[in-house]
C-alpha cells in the first residue's frame, strides 16, 4: 500500500484516545494495530 494512503486512514485528535494517531473512523490507535501484527496477526484479521 502506498505510504499516501496509509496516511490518509490515519488521524490525530486530541479528544480520540488522548491525541494518539488512530485509524480513521475508529478509536483503535496505530500503535494497538501495530502490536496485533507484531505479534502475529494477519492483515485479514
Amino acid at each position: 500500500m502506498k505510504e499516501q494512503k496509509l496516511l490518509d486512514r490515519t488521524t490525530l485528535d486530541p479528544r480520540v484516545m488522548v491525541g494518539k494517531p488512530v485509524i480513521a473512523g475508529t478509536r483503535l490507535t496505530v500503535e494497538y494495530v501495530l502490536n496485533l501484527l507484531a505479534h502475529g496477526a494477519t492483515f485479514d484479521e
